[in-house]
């Protein structure tokens, strides 16, 4: 077990000179993105005497505002802004990889970091790919209206051209896996350019957006293994999706007015005043679900205490949810990166209790054979 651990913590130092951006998943050991909302992640000092009060932020916000003139819209076009959305594509793939880590160890810190790395550039790639579909429709909206594409900041040719660069690099990063990995990895390329095509035509975009945004929950379990293991690997997925139609159907109902008047759909829509009855049968099928990925993986006290957490903050958040209120349910929405981070946790340290559990067994049976 000391060996297991001395050889993770030497693959961390190495992972250590990758790009890492700590600060705000979703998304924690080497969690990438800083901040989750434009105030989420500000610092600011008490105002001296006889001085003005004034604010340094290091918000992901101030980040990009603070970039060169010409760079920001496509880091705005990449959400870098407003990082919510990669971590919540990366927290899935840190289930995955610390589940698949060998007991008594710490998951693999240089898997973590290339992951992280990944759904920075695929999070912005869907969100660049997401924007072309929808600049019409973004023009429409309200909370949208400013976005690069929409907006006229890039051009549609611009938008393309770096979109290819995204991928460019995301298949740098994929090439890095096995070769089941890359093949499962590129298959969800397919997910990632017709999910934003389903709004138009389905009141469930957002079970698509699942199947997109879990990926790496299978992902994640292949590049330790080798391959899926689907007694862990579907549950684990399954959780994933039914966390995804809780946190993104509460995201919709900020636009659930401006959607209706152009066609739009939505689960918010599908659901409208008996959401918060759908969102807890959503979270009584995750919570399942991860009881049993907990079963099958021989998960400990840590794991289930975490699913304990996250099933008192599911509550909390239905409970107290109004939908007719936009800003409620942005608040709501980013607080699923707590979510998250708490689960992350408690697999990484039911994990490391399982080398705890088996020392305590072999001073037992040990004892035993003394007497």
């Amino acid at each position: 077990m000391q060996a297991c651990r001395s050889a993770g913590l030497a693959r961390g130092l190495g992972a250590v000179t990758l790009p890492w951006l700590w600060g705000s998943c979703r998304r924690s050991l080497s969690l990438v993105c800083a901040g989750s909302a434009p105030r989420a992640g500000d610092w600011r000092p008490s105002a001296g005497l006889g001085s003005r009060a004034r604010r340094l932020s290091l918000s992901a916000a101030t980040i990009v505002n603070s970039a060169p003139r010409p760079l920001q819209p496509y880091l705005r076009l990449m959400r870098l802004d407003k990082p919510i959305g990669t971590w919540l594509l990366y927290l899935p793939c840190t289930w995955s990889i610390s589940l698949a880590a060998e007991p008594g160890c710490f998951p693999d810190w240089y898997m973590l970091s290339l992951f992280g790395t990944g759904a920075v550039l695929m999070r912005g790639a869907g969100c660049t790919i997401n924007d072309m579909w929808d600049r019409d429709y973004d023009k429409k909206v309200a909370r949208t209206a400013n976005r690069p594409i929409a907006a006229g900041d890039i051009s549609t040719l611009q938008s393309f051209v770096f979109l290819g660069g995204q991928l460019t690099l995301a298949l740098g990063v994929l090439l890095c896996l096995n070769y089941y990995s890359i093949a499962l990895g590129a298959s969800s390329l397919l997910l990632v350019i017709t999910y934003p095509l389903m709004k138009r035509i389905t009141y469930w975009p957002q079970l698509v957006l699942g199947l997109t945004f879990n990926w790496g929950a299978l992902l994640g379990w292949s590049a330790i293994k080798g391959s899926c293991d689907p007694s862990v690997c579907l549950p684990l997925y399954f959780s994933g999706i039914m966390w995804t139609l809780i946190y993104d159907t509460i995201y919709a109902h900020q636009d659930k007015r401006d959607d209706a008047l152009i066609g739009l759909k939505s689960t918010a829509l599908r659901f409208s005043e008996n959401t918060k009855q759908w969102l807890s049968g959503f979270s009584l099928a995750m919570l399942g679900a991860l009881g049993l990925v907990g079963v099958t993986c021989e998960q400990t006290l840590p794991y289930y205490t975490a699913l304990a957490a996250v099933g008192a903050h599911l509550t909390r958040q239905i409970h107290t949810l109004d939908i007719h209120r936009p800003e409620d349910c942005w608040d709501k929405f980013a607080s699923n990166r707590t979510l998250g981070l708490i689960l992350f946790l408690g697999i990484v340290l039911g994990n490391l209790w399982k080398e705890k559990k088996t020392e305590e067994t072999k001073k037992t049976i040990g004892s035993r054979l003394e007497n």
